[in-house]
């Protein structure tokens, strides 16, 4: 601090190894992109819900009072409640888990909405929706999984290799959902390395893991990871080297899927010739592979990233059935991961203590959509869609409210979903800074960063609880997520259906010390029930943090199944692990038997469309921002050559199209296009092009409005589901053709704020 200012921030002092992108913080919290008061859409202010939506993204604001926002605000909302009812208010709000217990954006809408009298809302996750929707069916909850998940520790004991498909970026341990206070996967993966652990790797790219693992790089196609899985399966059939045993005592269903592996069922056998035509990896290394994970104490590992593609319920189903036929799971080190380094709490040896959070209530509406169909259903109100076999209709939405997220970052096809954004009436968003989201939106409520609030933090996944002390006044005239809504309760008084008094009801009449008190004796409860002491409050905030002890033992997933299934069965419909579901097959979808199965995508490699779009595009996860979040900070825009996102390219494809390591290019096919930088890299798979999410969204308006002119990998990906079962983002699932680009090159504006006026 310097005159009562923040002027620098330090790694905390338990941090082995603190993320870079912490820095960020400070430099945008007073930058050119914060947003300063209140603003409304010119064409919006004009014209109210009958304005030029098209507009919506390239119009100008007018900078308003707060009590003109707040009021022009609620009427929509009453408005929209009253002609449509609250099914038609989306808040999805999905966001990437913003640190803090209370200021906790999602929370503070959905406890404000459902008061309202509910909302529209959205299922699962991004990240992994595919296998939040199959892993119920198949081993059990995935939330209760990743809380239980085998770590680093059990592995570097209990295992001798690793077997990780999409490969363990360690740039993704930077970040963690809710917080983190040690970010220790990188040393973590080292000391199972130094334990005599070896590392395969099955990805596109070699850096997926990390360089000092020394792993075996098997450069797979995109999106054909389950045949290369089947064809595992296949050669320890057919060698003898599966675990019969355990496939009998814990396991449902293997005889009714052996005749599809085989190939009894239909002529194929999935055999590692078969799957060397699919994959590009040879038989004999399949074959080898196999031998290998069969004589060797083993743990298959599964990235996040394997969920966002078509068909993506199926690798996660497949590795399960692997991890069962080699009998490892509940050993220590040993069965299947979840993404390991997906987010720094995968793998961590850390006990679990669910802090207490801002209650939200009972949504009264039960309408909702999986989370990546939003396109979908503002295009098509009124009709059905699938989910987890059962049928639901999409509901007509007239107002969209967001706090918290960006989805003009994380949806797919964004060109699609700027179109489909046009049909809502109203936008009303929470946002600090001028993202895509917040040009996109009619009304905007500058709110504050955690700079300039005082919260609790920590994750459920982390053994660090922190007391977050504010630092620095609200920029402009931001408020809290908390105070807008709070001024928006007031003014929507009388509580629907309701004598109480709506302002009350939302704040139960606590400030903001009143609200973090509470939640921490909820929390100090809770971990009194679980066996631990946690100081007071006062102490507590004092000390700034506090830390759980480590366990006692490795965790170890699926432990006390494996010691007991019939005392400790699964929370899947036999008690056990299903490898075929007689619950799947009874929803009789298309191309999903009760089995796993390999599914040709629309768009990969071995299809008919790489004559026009020869090259599969992995949108992967950035090394210098978490997703979109902070990208107009100096440490994002180093990463950037020519102020685009880079893109990474095998040298072969270079050369064919006579691009040069620095030459701008453009990416395109038939859904949009984005310019970026060549980066020629051997490590690279032929065919395949890397670009890193998170750039924030900038289209050309000037001359192609389809063309991202920052380098937006979701201008080109489709808006694909994962299948009907669960709905997820396919976003992995994208063929593109790359070009040089040798015309004179727009001016990224991706940080220039919109045109803004005074209200007079």
């Amino acid at each position: 601090m310097d005159s009562g200012k923040p002027v620098a921030l330090h790694g905390f002092e338990e941090d082995t190894d603190p993320s870079p992108i912490g820095d960020a913080m400070l430099e945008t919290r007073d930058g050119p992109c914060r947003i300063v008061k209140p603003m409304v859409r010119c064409g919006f202010l004009e014209h109210g819900k009958a304005s030029d939506r098209t507009r919506r993204g390239n119009d100008s604001f007018v900078a308003v009072e707060w009590d003109f926002a707040l009021d022009l605000a609620a009427s929509e909302l009453a408005r929209v409640r009253d002609e449509r009812g609250n099914e038609g208010i989306y808040a999805g709000s999905y966001g990437w888990a913003s640190a803090g217990r209370f200021h906790h954006a999602q929370s503070q809408m959905r406890r404000f909405l459902n008061l309202f009298g509910g909302f529209t809302s959205s299922r699962n996750t991004y990240s992994y929706a595919a296998a939040e929707v199959i892993m119920p069916h198949v081993a059990g909850s995935l939330n209760k999984l990743l809380l239980e998940h085998t770590s680093w520790r059990s592995i570097a004991e209990g295992a001798k290799l690793v077997v990780a498909f999409g490969g363990m970026p360690v740039r993704n341990a930077q970040i963690n959902p809710g917080g983190i206070g040690n970010h220790s996967q990188a040393s973590d993966m080292m000391a199972a390395k130094k334990a005599g652990v070896e590392f395969v790797s099955i990805s596109p790219s070699a850096p997926d893991t990390m360089e000092e693992l020394d792993a075996d790089w098997l450069a797979i196609k995109p999106n054909t990871d389950v045949a290369m899985m089947l064809a595992l399966a296949h050669t320890l059939v057919d060698e003898g080297l599966h675990d019969q045993a355990f496939l009998e005592k814990y396991c449902v269903g293997f005889e009714a899927f052996l005749p599809y592996l085989m190939g009894t069922s239909d002529g194929v056998p999935k055999n590692a010739q078969w799957a060397e035509n699919i994959t590009g990896i040879s038989a004999d290394s399949i074959i080898t592979l196999a031998r290998r994970m069969a004589n060797t104490l083993t743990m298959i590992s599964v990235s996040w990233s394997l969920t966002r593609q078509q068909n993506g319920e199926q690798p996660y189903w497949m590795v399960v059935v692997l991890a069962a036929m080699l009998g490892g799971i509940g050993k220590p080190g040993t069965g299947f991961a979840l993404g390991l380094s997906a987010v720094s709490s995968i793998g961590s040896d850390r006990v679990h203590l669910p802090w207490a959070a801002l209650p939200t209530g009972k949504n009264p509406v039960d309408r909702f959509i999986p989370v990546a169909r939003i396109a979908d259903m503002l295009l098509n109100p009124g009709k059905p869609f699938q989910y987890d076999g059962k049928e639901y209709i999409y509901p007509d939405i007239g107002l969209v409210y967001w706090a918290g997220g960006n989805p003009f970052h994380h949806h797919q096809d964004l060109n699609r979903l700027r179109r489909a954004w046009q049909q809502v009436e109203t936008v009303i968003v929470n946002e600090p800074f001028w993202t895509p989201l917040a040009r996109h939106a009619d009304i905007v409520f500058p709110t504050t960063v955690s700079l300039e609030r005082n919260d609790l933090s920590g994750s459920s996944r982390d053994d660090y609880f922190f007391a977050t002390q504010k630092v620095a006044e609200p920029f402009g005239e931001a408020r809290n997520d908390r105070d807008i809504f709070a001024g928006l309760a007031s003014r929507l008084q009388p509580l629907s259906n309701s004598t109480t008094d709506f302002l009350e009801a939302f704040t139960e009449g606590r400030n903001e010390d009143e609200w973090l008190r509470e939640l921490y004796r909820e929390t100090k409860e809770r971990g009194e029930n679980l066996g631990y002491s946690l100081p007071d409050y006062d102490a507590f905030k004092k000390a700034g943090f506090l830390k759980l002890d480590s366990p006692a033992e490795p965790k170890v997933l699926l432990e006390e199944f494996r010691s007991d299934p019939a005392a400790h069965p699964l929370s899947t419909p036999s008690g056990l692990i299903e490898i075929f579901s007689e619950e799947i097959a009874g929803f009789n979808l298309k191309n999903i038997p009760g089995h796993p199965v390999w599914n040709e995508p629309i768009e990969w490699l071995g299809s008919e469309n790489t004559a026009k779009h020869p090259l599969h595009l992995v949108s992967h996860q950035p090394t210098r921002r978490l997703h979109s979040q902070l990208d107009q900070s100096s440490h994002s825009q180093a990463g950037k050559i020519k102020g685009r996102e880079p893109c990474n390219i095998n040298p072969s494809d270079a050369a064919k199209r006579k691009i040069k390591d620095g030459d701008m290019v453009r990416l395109f096919n038939d859904r949009g296009a984005c310019l970026s930088v060549a980066r020629i890299d051997a490590n690279v798979r032929e065919g395949v092009v890397m670009l890193a999410t998170g750039a924030w969204y900038d289209p050309d308006w000037s001359n192609d409005p389809n063309c991202c002119k920052h380098g937006n990998p979701n201008s080109l990906t489709a808006d694909l589901p994962t299948s009907e079962l669960a709905q997820g983002p396919g976003a992995l699932t994208c063929l593109v053709e790359l070009e040089r680009f040798d015309k004179t090159p727009p001016k990224v504006t991706a940080f220039v704020p919109p045109e803004i006026s005074n209200l007079e």
